[in-house]
């Protein structure tokens, strides 16, 4: 197979609603796919992550922007002449056809012999797992085999890029930690480019080399999961990669990348995202539940009294009142630590735990 780059250059799609008047879809999206490269778009129902990867297949058509597949502009060429592999939501299986019927169904349009097919066929469902299952009808399987059929179907045709579009939000949590391993482990060892979409922020950072967010048609951020997770841009990333805490605050000084902020009391120090901050601002510190310290108060910078306290197995979680303000902290492997609601404890935040944001 072939590995290329995918560019999403400036595209935009538009779309008459009877009530809202025209509304974009996706408005100005800008992406760079590496070959070989697993990329994830992110985001919330509706932010247009769908309809770019529509647009990417050519399912739909941008009304502004161009695609390339290998720096070949591919904007107008049909969907059926772009070499992808598609994975639906819903699978999209032929419930009358048998699975080795339904994964030789796109080699069959294209007119390969019938002995190439079924050595094709054989190849990928050993590959995902479903030797055997050859005869077996979508009804007779389960929600991960029927995700594992449409999975062979769309690498049986050795595609050039890969795109998946929600494909394990029907599936069940603990199918879907399995599943999403096993798509990861099968792109790396086809080294397919690979473009997904999810509304699941877990799934996404588990399975991709890069995260693109959007948000309202547009990506606002783009990196590695430690990109997002560490360093948000704004209180949009910072909110939907992950459990926060925002806490409100006013910038008091500024020294290059580093800015010291009033918050909870006390003066505290931040790393600047790269939207400008300036001395006297409203900003919003990000603060990861996982980077608060618990332990005795005296002689701690900071002290909260415990709301509640919640025992998960490998960790704890703590709602915490410093002052006004509400925290929620974790800490991890400490089931016996005799801390209660109640109890007023000392908080520690980790070094580089905070990170400032416009308000």
């Amino acid at each position: 197979m072939d590995t290329i780059g995918v560019d999403v250059d400036g595209v935009s799609k538009r779309f008459a609603h009877r009530v809202k008047g025209e509304v974009y879809a996706a408005r100005n999206v800008r992406l760079s796919v590496a070959p070989g490269e697993f990329v994830t778009m992110l985001g919330p129902s509706g932010c247009g992550k769908t309809t770019t990867l529509r647009m990417i297949a050519g399912f739909e058509t941008p009304d502004a922007g161009r695609i390339r597949f290998a720096g070949e502009d591919v904007t107008g060429t049909p969907a059926n002449q772009r070499n992808i592999g598609f994975v639906f939501q819903n699978y999209a299986l032929f419930p009358h056809l048998s699975v080795a019927e339904n994964v030789a169904y796109g080699l069959a349009v294209r007119g390969l012999p019938p002995a190439e097919i079924q050595e094709r066929v054989s190849e990928v469902l050993a590959l995902v797992g479903l030797a055997g299952y050859e005869h077996q009808f979508s009804s007779q399987l389960s929600g991960g085999e029927q995700q594992r059929v449409a999975l062979a179907r769309a690498i049986v045709i050795r595609p050039r890029v890969l795109l998946f579009d929600e494909p394990l939000s029907n599936l069940d949590a603990k199918l879907r930690v399995q599943m999403r391993t096993e798509i990861r482990d099968l792109q790396q060892r086809l080294a397919i480019t690979t473009i997904y979409v999810t509304h699941d922020q877990e799934e996404a950072m588990a399975v991709s080399d890069r995260i693109a967010v959007m948000s309202q048609g547009s990506i606002v951020q783009e990196g590695t999961a430690e990109d997002l997770y560490l360093r948000p841009v704004d209180e949009f990333v910072a909110t939907f990669v992950g459990r926060v805490n925002l806490l409100p605050g006013r910038v008091v000084d500024l020294q290059g990348s580093v800015a010291t902020v009033s918050a909870l009391g006390a003066k505290l120090r931040a790393r600047v995202a790269p939207q400008s901050v300036a001395i006297g601002r409203a900003v919003k510190l990000v603060l990861r539940p996982e980077a608060i310290g618990i332990g005795a108060g005296s002689g701690a910078p900071l002290t909260a009294t415990i709301r509640s306290r919640t025992f998960l197995g490998e960790k704890t979680e703590y709602v915490l009142a410093c002052g006004e303000t509400i925290l929620q902290a974790v800490r991890y492997g400490a089931p016996g630590d005799g801390l209660g609601p109640g109890a007023v404890v000392g908080l520690r935040l980790a070094d580089g735990a905070l990170t400032v944001v416009p308000e």
